[in-house]
């Protein structure tokens, strides 16, 4: 493959932080009932507690999360950073802060629960969407709330 020129990097950076965007807010809003289908088939996400290997997985994952507790959460993105491999892979480092707890809005304002190092490996597939080869969350902050990851 060819290096991608310029307007093409920025197009994948623009594609890229729109996945996160997307990916952050079916968690936050819909439970990430669809958050398995921003992954490659094969796909590896690792939270500050353990990795999942595969859609099932990772859909298992979200599905034990809708246990009929109210829980509610904000993945607060920053920091993207972008690197462009190719037309069809990239990587991402970020920063995340999670802020969650249970119970329905509106909630007492606390501090991050965590605050995470987060690196991310995409590819596009043949339907040329963008999807996580995967994608490992590093804890740098962690307050004694407990993620669900």
């Amino acid at each position: 493959m060819t290096a991608p020129d310029t307007m093409h990097i920025a197009r994948i950076e623009t594609e890229i932080g729109r996945l996160n965007i997307d990916y952050w807010y079916d968690v936050d809003r819909h439970e990430g009932r669809s958050a398995h289908e921003f992954y490659t088939e094969d796909g590896v996400f690792t939270t500050s507690i353990r990795s999942r290997t595969g859609r099932d997985a990772i859909a298992a994952f979200y599905r034990g999360r809708q246990d009929g507790r109210v829980r509610t959460a904000r993945h607060v993105i920053a920091n993207l950073r972008v690197q462009v491999h190719d037309a069809g892979h990239a990587s991402a480092d970020w920063i995340l802060l999670l802020y969650a707890a249970d119970g329905a809005p509106v909630l007492p304002s606390e501090s991050a629960i965590m605050i995470a190092d987060v690196h991310d490996v995409c590819v596009r597939g043949e339907d040329d969407r963008w999807r996580y080869a995967s994608r490992t969350i590093v804890p740098v902050f962690k307050s004694s709330t407990p993620t669900t990851g």
